[in-house]
């Protein structure tokens, strides 16, 4: 059972001189990973990346900070704080891909102080350390904010309310009415993140722990709670946008459960029951989403939590009875997760959609770390091997592709699986072996990492092992940094809007899926006309009165290509032919090309620079 030998019932433990410097600690750690990998390249990608930026964007520029727009298209599947924090970091810093970053690096590193400071109040200060350091360094919270989603500032809003939630409960809490109002004030902050979850999984889990506690029917424990006022102070927080975003989007009610071609039932409707009801039972239209095998959606939590995850068996040791203050946390937190994970068991889900749980588990880790035992040595020493055979590997791949050659950009190394793209980590599946000929720095990096932190925790069993393997992987992500610029030309479009900036003023045409070629319009701010792309994330918004004409069919397309205006069109490589087919070689000149993608004009262009990998063409 974890050591609570300096845990006080005030708040002593957690404001001591000695809890600044493990909050620096975590900061640190956090901030070299979070923001050091974000105010750095690579560019934004295409797909949601560079679509949130826009958005966000047009909300600065337009003045219209309720309804959410792409391209003019009203755009209502998620709450506008999902942009609001990239918009004032726009206003602050001005519009650049890493300020766009910058929130939700600084809701990572917020994330892991709370989650420091959460697990120092009910475990001690060792073991808030530890909880710290695994949220910010595991590797889930790494891949899934390299993409400018706002579960990670969703995560830090459960992971507030669940805190104040326990320390409302608290008897020893000085100040009950104080976190009673911060809970309510989080699920308010939730509800305008990411809709209904936002206070379904805080709500669902208190009231799991109240009825395994035998508090649920207590008279004090909604004393303490407030509920009534704690309702209208999140009212009060999330109401206010969706009564205007209601009001600007008629028509205001519609109880259809059905959506479909042509048919538009206004913001309510879309913002309810397609996007919480009807994705639920995996009947939203349109369906322009995939969902992770539900097997694989509870195991991959051993590489969401990597490299902490090699002490879940651990776990097993720890008391669960809610007698102190230390067993009431990992009751909550096996109540959190376990709500959580039953939830998307019967929903659709993609592979980030258990962030929320991780704050959770990050406690009941520092809990066992803190704790030491049998298990957290084997862990260690399990941690020394897997680190010591993943060094070897990179190793082993740098020596066999050394002399292989690389030429143009990674994308001509690439496998193509597009049916994977609708999960977040599908392009993973496009890696082959040819293409770590241009990974051969990160490799390096990647190695020299691993091999220290192998070496690190051979040595070390107790806190120092614990961040060596801190370090470690803070230098690792580096390494991932490093490999994501050279995947630049393939996930971003930014090459080609830079060439397409010294170019000629034209209209632009993009071809097909807006979303699949997003940082083009971000890079070059215009807005564009898309060629035969209207359905999933844009159809519905389409159908609004007053929605601009900016979807075009071949016909269309070939009139305004053969008239005496310029058009730019980005498409992908292996459409050129197409193209050709349809107005013709002599009406198609090649502006720019790389990444798989191209950019065509319908009139000649003088002196204009290609990038490099034309010559794939």
């Amino acid at each position: 059972m974890a050591n609570t030998s300096d845990v006080k019932l005030d708040d002593a433990s957690v404001l001591t001189s000695k809890s600044w410097f493990i909050y620096l600690i975590v900061a640190l750690v956090g901030g070299a990973v979070y923001l050091g990998c974000s105010v750095s390249p690579p560019s934004l990608m295409d797909d949601v990346d560079a679509a949130v930026a826009q958005i966000s964007r047009n909300m600065v520029t337009s003045g219209d900070w309720v309804t959410p727009r792409v391209d003019g298209i009203v755009f209502l599947e998620k709450p506008a704080m999902f942009y609001w924090p990239m918009a004032v970091s726009f206003k602050i810093f001005g519009v650049h891909d890493w300020a766009a970053r910058i929130p939700f690096a600084l809701s990572a590193i917020g994330l892991a102080c709370l989650t420091c400071a959460f697990g120092g109040w009910a475990f001690g200060r060792r073991a808030g350390l530890c909880a710290g350091l695994c949220i910010a360094t595991c590797v889930g919270l790494f891949l899934f904010t390299r993409i400018v989603i706002p579960d990670v500032t969703l995560t830090f809003t459960i992971a507030l309310a669940m805190w104040a939630f326990l320390r409302a409960l608290d008897e020893e809490e000085p100040h009950p009415r104080f976190w009673a109002f911060v809970l309510a004030a989080s699920l308010g902050a939730g509800v305008l993140l990411k809709s209904l979850i936002g206070v379904v999984f805080p709500i669902a889990t208190g009231v799991l722990y109240l009825f395994l506690t035998k508090q649920f029917f207590v008279a004090r424990t909604w004393k303490r709670l407030r509920p009534i006022s704690g309702f209208f102070i999140a009212l009060l927080v999330a109401a206010p946008w969706h009564i205007l975003a209601t009001l600007r989007n008629p028509p205001y009610f519609s109880l259809s459960l059905h959506g479909g071609p042509g048919e538009y039932h206004g913001f309510l409707w879309f913002y309810f029951i397609n996007e919480q009801v009807l994705r639920f039972l995996n009947l939203r239209y349109p369906r322009d989403y995939n969902t992770v095998p539900r097997l694989w959606f509870w195991l991959l939590h051993f590489l969401w939590l990597f490299p902490w995850s090699v002490y879940f068996p651990a776990l097993a040791g720890l008391s669960f009875k809610p007698a102190d203050r230390a067993g009431r946390a990992r009751l909550l937190a096996i109540c959190w997760i376990g709500f959580i994970l039953v939830f998307f068991t019967f929903s659709t889900t993609q592979e980030y959609y258990s962030m929320p749980c991780y704050p959770a588990l990050a406690l009941l880790l520092g809990s066992a770390m803190a704790a030491d035992g049998d298990w957290i040595r084997r862990g260690t020493r399990v941690l020394s091997v897997i680190a010591g055979c993943a060094a070897l590997a990179c190793i082993t791949i740098f020596f066999l592709v050394r002399n292989l050659p690389a030429p143009g950009d990674i994308s001509s190394a690439l496998g193509h699986h597009p049916s994977a793209y609708t999960l977040s980590l599908g392009h993973m599946l496009d890696l082959t072996f040819d293409s770590f000929a241009y990974l051969r720095l990160p490799l390096v990096v990647a190695a020299l990492a691993l091999l220290a932190g192998a070496l690190a925790t051979l040595r070390w069993v107790d806190l120092r092992s614990f961040l060596a393997a801190a370090l470690m992987m803070v230098l690792f992500y580096h390494a991932a940094r490093l490999a994501l610029v050279v995947f630049d030309p393939f996930l971003s479009s930014r090459p080609l809007a830079e060439v397409l900036l010294k170019s000629p003023d034209g209209k632009l045409i993009v071809d097909h899926n807006y979303w699949a070629l997003s940082s083009i319009t971000f890079y070059v701010e215009r807005d564009v006309l898309i060629l035969n792309g209207r359905y999933f994330n844009l159809e519905y918004g389409s159908y609004a009165p007053g929605a601009p004409d900016i979807f075009i069919d071949d016909i269309r397309f070939k009139r305004l290509w053969l008239d005496s205006e310029r058009y730019y069109l980005v498409t992908y490589q292996p459409k050129l032919q197409q193209f050709k087919d349809l107005v013709g070689q002599d009406h198609l000149e090649i502006v720019a090309a790389g990444g798989g993608k191209l950019i065509l004009t319908n009139h000649p262009l003088e002196h204009v620079s290609l990038v490099e990998g034309i010559h794939h063409l």
